[in-house]
């Protein structure tokens, strides 16, 4: 009687596959997870209580901002060193405060399974990621801010530059409402344009940003197209 040979296969013989390291709340690991493993970031985040990786994440994003910021002031010197970074700061972290109600309620609607506190930790990730881009696009809007005066041109390199680097952004928003099983994204794709547009308006609200003006913050009332408008004629 013939005993059976055992049965050799691949799979047997293949190594198994390697697994994400368990999370870790240390600036190294987020920073890494954010740029690499933005998915294992996001269900960590969404998952348990992660109150010091959302600290990180926030002061990255903060930290950030202001260094981009810096790059902004530096195309007219003077008090815009200081204004511009408080005012790129401020109003990025204002426009993700106003627009996180109305995504939760979206999110919801969409029959997401997640709780305010998991969103606004992703949001804070969304910034983080947003402003970690613009640092990398800083020394070509440092090269550009001192070889021109048009603040026109200006306007138009950070606008483009930001709306680069919030789209990588919102990509990690995507992937959140894929992992807490939103199927139809039209509820996400209209937040974004409100989220924008907030955006815009708040960067009008804080002017002047670029550029100079005796005031530190307008006294006037504008639409941010009328604003761009007047300052293309």
């Amino acid at each position: 009687m013939n005993t059976p040979k055992p049965s050799t296969t691949a799979n047997s013989t293949q190594p198994p596959l390697p697994t994400d390291p368990p999370f870790s709340p240390d600036f190294g690991s987020i920073l890494e997870a954010l740029l690499k493993r933005p998915t294992h970031l996001i269900a960590a985040l969404h998952q348990t209580r992660q109150t010091k990786a959302i600290a990180i994440l926030a002061l990255t994003a903060l930290i950030s901002f202001v260094a981009y910021g810096l790059v902004i002031g530096s195309f007219s010197g003077g008090s815009q060193l200081y204004a511009a970074p408080l005012k790129v700061a401020l109003g990025s972290a204002s426009g993700m405060l106003i627009c996180l109600p109305s995504l939760f309620i979206f999110a919801c609607l969409a029959g997401a399974n997640l709780t305010l506190r998991s969103l606004f930790g992703v949001m804070i990730a969304v910034l983080a990621l947003t402003a970690i881009l613009l640092v990398g696009f800083a020394p070509v809007s440092w090269v550009f801010s001192q070889s021109t005066e048009s603040v026109a041109f200006m306007g138009a390199l950070h606008l483009a530059f930001w709306l680069v680097a919030l789209g990588f952004g919102l990509r990690l928003l995507g992937l959140m409402m894929k992992m807490v099983g939103v199927q139809s994204t039209s509820h996400l794709k209209v937040w974004t344009i409100i989220f924008v547009l907030v955006n815009l308006q708040m960067s009008t609200a804080l002017r002047p940003i670029i550029g100079t003006s005796t005031d530190i913050l307008p006294h006037e009332k504008k639409f941010f197209l009328a604003h761009w408008i007047e300052n293309l004629k």
